[in-house]
């Protein structure tokens, strides 16, 4: 991906954009990603804190578990991005809210362990 690139919500009230390329890219199979966005699996970008923004409304948040942030919309729901004291330095942006998600290039599937037994992959990405 080649900054900047940005990003919204449905309603486009949360906007976003980053001025810096992805520290990462990949999709996470974890049970809470699921269970956030009603999918089987999510796709995110890390981006290092600093070099992105909200540019439309600041997004509302949602503590799902101690040290776990989840942003979305208040006006249309999207989930806009995961916070988490794990990785206190990034911003987690779900790459279905890019504004050009053809740009999304992952590498891997994280939380491959709890992925579920009726998804089958055949994109040769390393499972984590």
């Amino acid at each position: 991906m080649i900054p900047p690139f940005t990003g919204r919500c449905l309603c486009r009230t949360v906007t976003y954009r980053c001025e810096a390329a992805p520290l990462w890219q990949g999709h996470c199979h974890c049970e809470s990603c699921r269970r956030a966005t009603a999918s089987p699996f999510t796709s995110f970008l890390g981006v290092r804190n600093g070099t992105w923004s909200w540019t439309g409304q600041a997004p509302a948040t949602f503590n799902s578990s101690p040290g776990t942030w989840r942003d979305f919309c208040p006006h249309c729901g999207t989930q806009m991005a995961y916070r988490s004291t794990r990785w206190p330095d990034e911003m987690h942006f779900y790459a279905a809210t890019l504004d050009d998600p053809l740009a999304y290039q992952p590498t891997a599937h994280f939380h491959s362990v709890e992925q579920l037994p009726w998804v089958h992959l055949s994109d040769g990405l390393p499972l984590k």
